[in-house]
C-alpha cells in the first residue's frame, strides 16, 4: 500500500513496517542534494516530528516522520551518496523504515490520486 502526506513524505507500507522517503516532487523542488542526515534506529518519533534533515545546493529541509512509530533500518546508502534521493527518490533513495505504532493511523493518508492532485 501506497500512501503520501501533504509534506511530500512517501510510505510504503507492508504489514506494520512502513519504508518512508521524500516524493519526487520534494526532491524536484529540493534540487541537487548534497547532505542526509538520518534518525537513530530503535528511537521512536511522532507524527509530524522531525526525522531527518536534507540539505541541497537550494536549502535545508527537515523530513518529517507521516505517523507514530519506531526507526528499525535507516538507508545508509543515501547518507554516502545523497544522489540517490535525486535519481530515485521513491525507489533507492528512502530515507528510513519505521514500525507503525498504530497501521490503521495510515488510514488517514493521501492516496496516489489524492497527492497528484496536490501537487497538481
Amino acid at each position: 500500500m501506497l500512501k503520501f502526506t501533504a509534506e511530500h513524505e512517501w510510505l510504503k507500507i507492508d504489514g506494520d513496517i512502513a519504508t518512508v522517503g521524500i516524493t519526487t516532487h520534494a526532491a524536484e523542488q529540493l534540487g541537487d542534494l548534497v547532505f542526509v542526515e538520518l534518525p537513530a534506529v530503535g528511537g521512536t518519533h511522532e507524527k509530524g516530528g522531525d526525522a531527518a534533515t536534507v540539505e541541497s545546493v537550494k536549502a535545508a529541509s527537515d523530513v518529517y516522520c507521516p505517523l507514530d512509530g519506531e526507526i528499525v533500518e535507516v538507508n545508509q546508502a543515501i547518507v554516502d551518496d545523497p544522489s540517490l534521493v535525486n535519481s530515485d527518490p521513491q525507489g533507492a533513495g528512502w530515507f528510513f523504515k519505521l514500525k507503525l505504532a498504530n497501521k490503521a493511523d495510515a488510514d488517514a493518508l493521501l492516496d496516489e490520486a489524492a497527492y497528484k492532485e496536490l501537487v497538481g
